[in-house]
């Protein structure tokens, strides 16, 4: 029988999103990238990122990033 993780999956992937998005020059297009809404959801609710809406599309940006 498998046990269950202690660690949560979604702090695991953030900081490989976070990552992801530092190879990208600090942003990328939400559609192309292959991270789970709720990693998304969790590095905005810690202001890591942001979501902006360009009129072409939404973008991911890293907040430290102008």
């Amino acid at each position: 029988m498998s046990r269950k993780s202690t660690h949560s999956a979604p702090t695991d992937n953030s900081s490989l999103c976070i990552q992801y998005l530092r190879r990208c020059g600090g942003s990328a297009r939400l559609c192309h990238i292959n991270f789970s809404l709720s990693v998304i959801q969790t590095l905005v609710n810690q202001k890591l990122v942001k979501i902006k809406n360009t009129g072409a599309g939404f973008f991911i940006e890293l907040e430290d990033s102008k």
